[in-house]
């Protein structure tokens, strides 16, 4: 694999999974529009290993209290950390259960087209444009309101977002352009409804690398360990630095930017496939 490719793979998976484009549905884009060859399961597990390492240690002080609330639970003494790990649970359970849902029943390859992904990044762009108009207009009541932040969520409303992030599941939907958008119509403010899609991604990321990781043990192929450490430590750079982006732009300019994006992207797809 060659260090274009590789760049260009890192590049793609650092920048797109943690802002409202969807980072499968790129990945998939570069295998359906380009004459680059698959870059197989190591190096795809190795990139999400680097995004997950990044979010980790951009959020290190979270990751910390969710140790706490894990320790917490185990002993069942009631706590703030403790409240974190449940509802991240709660939020986590159902695109993982619908995720291996769609494996068992070996749908998955059925929609990896670039038609699903031009379609959904049009579509789910909508409502992503609808919520953030909505902040805006509402943001001096959302500063006021109580139980809309991410160490106070409920359980209610971390299970209305676990919900919503299934939609992740379509190519080009994007988890945390799903995530963040429920988040903002659940009254949570762009800066906490982008953090706690962040901190969702741990769970989400981290099973999708132990599953690849078993996968790659029992199949023996470990011949590409060099390249795949590569591409996950270049991933992590991109998305470490992406994440700390993200957060500024989300405060200041909205999520606006994205939409354009993903609507133009979508829009040029279709023509191109045309």
């Amino acid at each position: 694999m060659g260090l274009d490719h590789l760049l260009l793979l890192a590049a793609i998976q650092g920048i797109t999974e943690f802002i409202p484009v969807s980072s499968s549905g790129h990945l998939q884009l570069v295998h359906g529009l380009t004459a680059f060859p698959d870059h197989g399961l190591a190096v795809d597990v190795a990139l999400h290993a680097g995004t997950l390492l990044a979010v980790m240690a951009y959020f290190n002080r979270d990751v910390r209290l969710m140790l706490v609330g894990a320790r917490d639970i185990v002993r069942r003494q009631p706590s703030a950390p403790a409240h974190l790990v449940r509802v991240l649970v709660i939020a986590s359970l159902p695109v993982l259960l619908a995720g291996a849902t769609l494996v068992v029943l070996g749908v998955t390859d059925a929609l990896r087209k670039p038609e699903i992904v031009a379609w959904a990044s049009i579509i789910f762009a909508i409502p992503l444009w609808l919520a953030d108009r909505r902040h805006a207009t509402r943001s001096s009541d959302i500063k006021a309101s109580e139980g809309r932040d991410v160490q106070t969520i409920s359980p209610r409303h971390a299970l209305i977002i676990g919900l919503a992030q299934m939609l992740a599941l379509i190519p080009g939907a994007s988890r945390a352009g799903v995530t963040i958008m429920t988040g903002l119509y659940l009254d949570f403010d762009r800066t906490q409804a982008a953090r706690f899609s962040m901190l969702l991604a741990m769970p989400v990321i981290g099973a999708f690398a132990l599953v690849g990781l078993v996968d790659l043990v029992q199949a023996g192929a470990l011949e590409a360990l060099g390249t795949a450490l590569v591409a996950g430590l270049l991933a992590a750079l991109f998305a470490f630095a992406t994440i700390h982006v993200f957060l500024k732009m989300t405060r200041k300019i909205g999520l606006l930017p994205f939409v354009i994006y993903r609507i133009g992207l979508g829009i040029g797809l279709l023509v191109a496939l045309a």
